[in-house]
């Protein structure tokens, strides 16, 4: 199992008013922009904005990054093996699969293993 990307998290009310900003401070363009429920979702450099209304925004507050893995079955072996507690089973969305899983020193992280489509096409190889 290795980890292709993470991303620090960022929160907004408007999607469109955050992005120049980090354009500007990543000189690069969203690689990935998608709405998942009631968010919308830009992944541009390392950053993974999540913008809506603040009582829906909250409902993914608890992790504090994401994490892209080729494996996400490896991974759940190795998380569980270290003690850490699966607080959203693995769900598919629109980039693949993901889950949330809160590590015994009690980090919460967003773990996602994309498409093969998304790999080829984000991550360079």
């Amino acid at each position: 199992m290795a980890v292709l990307k993470t991303y620090a998290r960022l929160w907004t009310d408007d999607l469109d008013q955050a992005l120049p900003l980090l354009a500007e401070l990543t000189g690069e363009q969203p690689h990935l922009r998608l709405a998942f429920e009631q968010v919308a979702l830009a992944a541009i450099g390392n950053f993974l904005v999540i913008a809506g209304p603040a009582e829906e925004r909250a409902r993914y507050s608890h992790a504090s990054a994401t994490v892209v893995v080729d494996d996400l079955d490896a991974l759940l072996a190795t998380l569980t093996s270290a003690g850490a507690t699966v607080t959203t089973p693995t769900t598919g969305g629109p980039t693949g699969r993901f889950l949330y899983a809160r590590h015994a020193d009690g980090a919460e992280i967003e773990y996602v293993e994309w498409t093969p489509e998304l790999v080829r096409r984000i991550i360079p190889g």
